[in-house]
């Protein structure tokens, strides 16, 4: 009887081997469905990839550290100019204009 029971556990061995193969399969081919349909819902949604996400954010970065760089390049320019401008002595005031002269009269159109 040893010998029987040892076979039966042989093949209850190979068995739950066979079967956690199959089941490993499985799970394999359910990932790659289930990633497929992922893809393809994401592609319908048109939703952006990662990398041009972190592209485009990275582009946004440069121009929001580029513009408060120009708004203090902004600000010295607009303060040296207020101080040239308090230094400057007023300027004259205008002559006054002469009389106006006496204008020619023109003849009415089709008259030449």
């Amino acid at each position: 009887m040893t010998q029987t029971t040892s076979r039966l556990f042989d093949e209850i061995a190979r068995l739950m081997t066979d079967a956690a193969g199959a089941a490993q399969g499985m799970r394999k081919e359910v990932e790659t469905i289930m990633r497929a349909q992922a893809e393809k819902i994401l592609r319908e949604l048109d939703v952006v990839p990662r990398e041009e996400f972190e592209a485009v954010r990275a582009m946004a970065q440069k121009a929001r550290e580029e513009n408060a760089a120009l708004e203090m390049r902004l600000a010295k320019l607009e303060a040296a100019g207020a101080k040239t401008a308090a230094k400057k002595p007023a300027a004259a005031k205008p002559k006054a204009k002469a009389a106006p002269t006496a204008k020619k009269k023109m003849p009415p159109p089709g008259e030449n």
